[in-house]
């Protein structure tokens, strides 16, 4: 292994430009982090496509789970194309049947449609019932690699699932552990798991700036916001950790 790759997750222009700063390897773009993450406006995806590193777009269609009916898979692939359109590197995929497996049919359907780019299996993969199983079904269906918490809700408790995933995979398709990897937890996964990449938002608290827009509901009183010396440090770590 020569490289520990960070994927950084951002939501907006200032995610996107201090993940870059920060030197970041990869981009998960999406809007609405605050719901897990939906599918990016199109002038958002053209702003991204200038970067010099690869971008992946978040296709969700909406909050909530994801099964996902007629509907909604046309607007994905809809949102599949603008991704091409916008010149992104690939894509962020998911569906579940009512039962926690995954939805194969319709992932197959969404995974031609995106022919041509990269694609990432997200987090609809920590409902499924039977991991390997799982596993299995996205090498066959082409994703690249399974962003993953090992069905917990943050990656550092989910470990040891997560190493039994690697062990599944074997090598035949990146595992990539995502949610709740901080400056804080990332030596306690790195000393457990052999990875290839990992999955951040890089991100801290900051407090709302105006309080008339608290006051009117238009802002929480404190979010979340890509930082760049966060995501700096987290890349310093991965590659001492080398």
């Amino acid at each position: 292994m020569t490289n520990i790759l960070l994927e950084v997750c951002v939501e907006d222009a200032a995610g996107l430009m201090a993940a870059v700063e920060g030197g970041a390897d990869r981009i998960e773009l999406c809007s609405a982090l605050s719901v897990g993450g939906l599918t990016p406006s199109p002038g958002l995806m053209a702003l991204a496509a200038r970067l010099d590193i690869p971008v992946y777009a978040m296709i969700r269609p909406r909050p909530g789970d994801f099964v996902f009916n007629a509907g909604d898979v046309s607007v994905m692939r809809g949102d599949i194309e603008a991704a091409r359109a916008a010149g992104l590197a690939g894509v962020v995929l998911g569906a579940s049947r009512s039962d926690g497996n995954l939805d194969v049919a319709t992932l197959r359907l969404l995974v031609e449609h995106a022919a041509g780019l990269g694609c990432t299996l997200h987090r609809a993969f920590d409902l499924v019932p039977d991991f390997a199983e799982a596993v299995d079904i996205a090498i066959a269906l082409g994703f690249e690699r399974i962003l993953t918490s090992g069905g917990a809700k943050r990656a550092p408790d989910g470990v040891d699932a997560l190493a039994s995933i690697m062990t599944a995979a074997n090598g035949r398709i990146s595992i990539m552990p995502g949610s709740g990897v901080t400056l804080e937890t990332i030596e306690g996964l790195l000393s457990r798991l052999s990875v290839s990449e990992v999955h951040s938002s890089c991100s801290l608290d900051k407090p709302a700036h105006d309080l008339r827009l608290v006051s009117l509901g238009f802002v929480a009183p404190s979010f979340r916001r890509t930082d760049a010396d966060v995501v700096r440090k987290l890349k310093a770590r991965l590659t001492a950790a080398l």
